[in-house]
């Protein structure tokens, strides 16, 4: 998820997946460019709904084909005025592939891949098991209190 800086007083929006296969493992990346753990997304572009940026940010990623399924979470970054948009998805077809953003792409059971990812991006993974979507604010490390 290439996060540009915001110097312009303005939201910009992702959004990301959490992909379950039939097997309820948890498709994660590695980025190339702060070798983390995180769920694959990016930034929405103009002219596209999220269920086409997210299709396609995914499958640039990890190569991998997905169903959306339902919005899991809001999550805004107060530094970067970043929202990303979380949606709990689908495997549907293709097969995981390291890319230019990736480092890494992998299948990884729920509790590997919650271990594995910063707090911010763990949590959207536990939040994508629940029954409603929830909404979260965080500073780009830690999530903060709730107003």
């Amino acid at each position: 998820m290439n996060i540009p800086h915001n110097n312009s007083q303005r939201h910009s929006v992702s959004v990301a997946g959490i992909v379950f296969d039939e097997r309820g493992r948890v498709l994660t990346i590695r980025r190339r460019d702060n070798n983390q753990w995180q769920p694959p997304g990016g930034i929405l572009e103009l002219g596209e709904t999220f269920e086409e940026g997210l299709q396609r940010e995914i499958l640039e990623e990890t190569g991998i084909h997905v169903c959306v399924e339902r919005l899991t979470g809001v999550y805004k970054n107060m530094n970067l005025g970043v929202v990303a948009l979380v949606f709990r998805c689908t495997s549907v077809s293709g097969t995981p592939q390291t890319t230019d953003e990736s480092r890494d792409v992998q299948w990884l059971d729920f509790t590997d891949a919650v271990a594995l990812m910063p707090p911010i991006f763990a949590v959207r993974v536990k939040d994508a098991s629940l029954p409603t979507a929830t909404h979260r604010i965080h500073d780009g490390t830690v999530l903060l209190p709730q107003p």
